[in-house]
């Protein structure tokens, strides 16, 4: 699974970071960054939760 980020769209609230913190992070100008943009199959189910959480839909999986 590979997560995707449309940064248009994308309001840094956060939630995806408290959701699954290893993966996703907010810098010090609230800009979104993947830490672990394929991240390994143990985090699937945080990462879907995290993903399906977004208020903005900004976030989306692509399976492989």
């Amino acid at each position: 699974m590979k997560i995707k980020v449309d940064y248009m769209v994308c309001e840094s609230n956060g939630i995806c970071t408290g959701l699954a913190p290893e993966v996703f992070e907010l810098d010090d100008d609230d800009q979104l960054h993947l830490l672990l943009p394929d991240p390994p199959s143990e985090m699937t189910d945080r990462v879907r939760h995290a993903v399906r959480s977004c208020p903005k839909a900004a976030l989306s999986l692509e399976e492989n």
